[in-house]
């Protein structure tokens, strides 16, 4: 019983986490959500380079802090694309090809 608890928390402070980073970061503000689409087209991700964001973001850092900088930042990047996916209704197989395309 321990261990789903711990596992539950821990997954919430890694969200809170990095909802707060995102906050005071000093990276871009990224690119405004595309408006909802119906289900019947596939989902096509905004093409921004978040992994170069990221990457340019973290420049000034140097080791270990540039490390958890790009990871943290990745890590935000992917819950943009998922939410992205959740607001156009992306589901199924079409929903990992679009997670996977997204964050690139």
């Amino acid at each position: 019983m321990r261990l789903p608890v711990i596992a539950i928390i821990s997954a919430g402070s890694i969200v809170f986490s990095v909802a707060a980073f995102a906050q005071s970061a000093t990276a871009p503000a990224p690119a405004p959500a595309a408006p909802v689409q119906a289900n019947s087209a596939a989902a096509v991700p905004v093409p921004s380079g978040k992994r170069m964001a990221c990457q340019t973001a973290s420049q000034a850092l140097k080791g270990q802090d540039r490390q958890d900088q790009i990871q943290l930042c990745m890590a935000q990047a992917r819950l943009d694309c998922l939410k992205q996916a959740i607001d156009q209704k992306v589901v199924g197989p079409q929903r990992k090809d679009f997670m996977q395309t997204c964050a690139n």
